[in-house]
């Protein structure tokens, strides 16, 4: 009040109700979700969303209340000031508070051990009983302090006051109470009806409260006063010593709280076998005899309350503690989140938040720990990322935050999938490809699954299909299962962003048939259909050709892999060969060859471009491969492309072996309407060079974009401009 005055003060109240009131509806939310048992929120959040993030969670909540501890008996501590200035008056030399605080966390240590958590709640009655009574007695009282009415009263504060947010740091763990109730899951009557009713009480029950108590000090005391005495609500109160015994009830019954829900995490987290060593495990879990007083859970709680109270520093304690809070809190309202998306089936709670609530909460948890301290932030998420990857190392086999993520990018995949179909228009601008491949051989031979991977890296889109021959039934399923498994296993280690999947039919043209009716991964119909066949056998081949006219007839693209034994060589050269009848298939071969050079496994390479070309079309053919060049923005140079004459007699698998002998991928066209006449030659002679890839389309792909006007594509080149060179015949 006095550092930042009451409008300060109801923005503090406010902000940190921004932080609790969306994780105290999270965590109701998410117990009423299934039946909870001991361990707080420890064990719901591990019931609902699996052990690994329930862990991570429930060590930093651990630490948290642990550490809580020592905050409130070191502020239980404070309460005897006025006891020791009374006693440095008769000549005892006594002002160190941890003279009260250390004995009382050792007393509070050995209360809890032996006594358990039935006389700890029934203290509690008693200190309730006792914050009411002081509550009124401050609220009836009258300081005799003269303070100006008025809005100054509202916005008065100390000269060189501290920064809010620092002040907001030390006062949060205030704001942290409300989930006491929670951490008592396992002695709860009723935990799904006490647990969202309890919580959502005391969060609103205490803003009330935070508000009343700011205004009756905004009323009552200059901000000098309310600085330097930090008892001045005895002052306030009808009868003073009633606020000092206040003071100590309230921090007893926090510093109890917290004692009896941290060695309770603690416990049913060692339960679960969470931690690496199985001693460890069964020595935290160990209850009192005949109950489940978490006994060596409490002892560790004691040591690290001990080591905290013994340092004594209120607002660092407080500081430290608003950080862990900070930090679970954010993650239990992003896993809220998540699955509000994820769309759960299992997911059925009683008690309903809003996703936006929780995402609301997420932030404010993340904005204000970066605002509080930037280096206890990063500490704080450092911690917490540490905490689940070791969770993760050493629990393999339990559930993690991926299965939350997971189907909350399903839900993402489909809402835009939908929005997607709904928009589309009927003409697009620009080609994208979107290529589906299908394979028996898809672990004999990787070269279409890499040529696939290399075109769906960034421009593209790819679906590899491994075909299984035969009718679906218990076996096939199981065999198409594990051939599935090992293609996402292929693209996992090849890094690759290709959707793989496995088809059980009959036949390979049954195969295709259900092959071009499948959607599109990406939300974009396929349009290109990838097959291969190795050159040293063909088999296949036939096959291809026979069901290139099906393929073809429902508008799709066809592109033909001839492998080779030399696989793709050094991933240096990517040649392109043009002829005579392959103008409609140009734009998409040298389409095909840009987007493969731009994958990292191809960089440095350079496109070549070789135009057979009868004599007499010498000119005009050099003039198309310049405009389309320029116009397209390819990344091929005007000295690496060729222009050959070609002469009678010699035929185009000639010129392709004499100039493309080393070249690592060989890109040609294909007519598709000769096919049938040469189906026995068309792919064959082609047996001293590397893979070649045979393109056809049904349609011209369009390379510039509609931002190239039409007459900057006719340009005449300048001097400074290289043609397409004439290579000697």
């Amino acid at each position: 009040m006095g550092n930042v005055g009451f409008l300060g003060t109801l923005l503090i109240i406010a902000v940190g109700h921004m932080v609790t009131i969306p994780t105290a509806m999270a965590i109701s939310e998410i117990a009423t979700n299934q039946r909870v048992e001991g361990g707080g929120e420890y064990f719901i959040i591990s019931r609902s969303f699996g052990i690994i993030i329930g862990a991570a969670i429930g060590v930093a909540l651990f630490l948290a209340r642990a550490i809580s501890v020592a905050f409130y008996v070191i502020a239980f501590g404070a309460a005897f000031e006025p006891l020791f200035s009374w006693l440095q008056t008769r000549g005892f030399a006594l002002d160190d508070l941890r003279l009260v605080s250390v004995p009382a966390v050792v007393g509070l240590t050995v209360l809890i051990v032996k006594k358990g958590a039935d006389l700890g709640m029934k203290t509690l009655y008693v200190v309730v009983a006792t914050l009411f009574l002081s509550l009124a007695m401050f609220f009836l009282g009258d300081s005799g302090y003269e303070v100006e009415r008025g809005f100054g009263t509202l916005i008065r504060t100390i000269e060189l006051p501290d920064p809010l947010f620092l002040v907001f740091a030390i006062t949060f763990p205030a704001f942290t109470g409300m989930t006491a109730g929670v951490g008592l899951s396992g002695d709860l009557e009723n935990p799904r009806k006490s647990i969202p009713l309890g919580t959502m009480a005391a969060t609103l029950g205490g803003m009330v409260v935070y508000v009343l108590v700011a205004y009756k000090l905004a009323l009552s005391a200059p901000p000098d006063v309310l600085v330097s005495d930090q008892l001045v609500m005895s002052r306030i109160a009808l009868w003073g010593p009633i606020v000092p015994i206040g003071l100590a009830a309230a921090a007893l019954s926090s510093a109890i709280g917290s004692y009896l829900v941290a060695p309770r995490t603690l416990q049913a987290i060692a339960s679960d076998k969470v931690f690496p060593w199985p001693r460890v495990n069964a020595w935290l879990s160990r209850a009192k005899d005949g109950s489940k007083e978490p006994v060596n859970a409490a002892l560790v709680t004691a040591a690290i309350a001990v080591t905290f109270t013994i340092a004594g520093d209120i607002d660092f304690v407080a500081q430290i503690i608003s950080m862990f809070f900070m930090i679970t809190y954010g993650s239990i309202c992003s896993i809220s989140f998540l699955e509000h998306f994820a769309a759960d089936p299992a997911y059925r709670p009683g008690f309903r938040s809003r996703w936006y609530v929780s995402l609301f909460g997420a932030l404010m948890c993340l904005w204000l720990m970066f605002q509080m301290s930037q280096f206890y932030a990063l500490v704080a998420i450092a911690v917490m990322f540490v905490l689940y990857a070791t969770i993760s190392h050493y629990n393999p086999e339990k559930r993690g935050l991926s299965n939350i993520v997971e189907g909350a990018i399903f839900q993402v995949s489909r809402k835009l999938q939908v929005f997607l179909q709904k928009s589309r228009r009927q003409e697009q601008n620009g080609f994208r490809p979107s290529v589906v491949c299908i394979s028996k051989d898809s672990f004999e031979r990787h070269a279409a699954f890499d040529l696939l991977r290399w075109i769906a890296h960034r421009y593209g889109f790819g679906t590899f299909i491994h075909h299984i021959e035969g009718y679906l039934s218990r076996s096939t399923d199981a065999e198409a299962r594990a051939a599935k498994s090992r293609l996402v296993q292929l693209a996992h280690y090849s890094d690759s962003n290709v959707y793989v999947d496995t088809i059980v039919s009959p036949s390979y043209r049954t195969a295709i048939c259900q092959l071009i009716q499948l959607p599109g991964v990406s939300g974009q119909e396929n349009n290109l259909v990838l097959f291969e066949f190795a050159k040293r056998k063909a088999e296949g081949l036939d096959a291809i050709i026979d069901n290139y006219q099906l393929v073809t007839s429902t508008g799709f693209d066809v592109c033909i892999l001839a492998s080779s034994d030399r696989g793709f060589g050094y991933r240096r050269e990517v040649s392109i060969v043009l002829s005579p009848g392959d103008f409609e298939n140009a734009n998409l071969m040298i389409l095909l060859a840009y987007i493969l050079v731009g994958h990292p496994d191809w960089r440095g390479a350079v496109i070549k471009m070789f135009s057979v070309i009868p004599e007499r079309h010498l000119e005009e053919e050099q003039a198309r491969l310049y405009r389309l060049i320029r116009t397209g923005r390819l990344p091929i140079s005007a000295h690496n492309v060729r222009v050959i004459p070609q002469e009678k007699g010699i035929d185009r698998r000639t010129i392709i072996t004499e100039r493309c002998r080393d070249t690592d991928l060989i890109i040609v066209g294909f007519d598709g309407k000769l096919l049938k006449k040469q189906r026995d030659t068309m792919f064959q002679g082609y047996d001293d060079v590397g893979n070649v890839l045979f393109v056809n389309t049904t349609k011209e792909i369009e390379l510039v974009g509609d931002d190239v006007p039409e007459q900057e594509a006719a340009a005449p080149q300048t001097p400074s401009e290289t043609k397409p060179q004439l290579a000697p015949s």
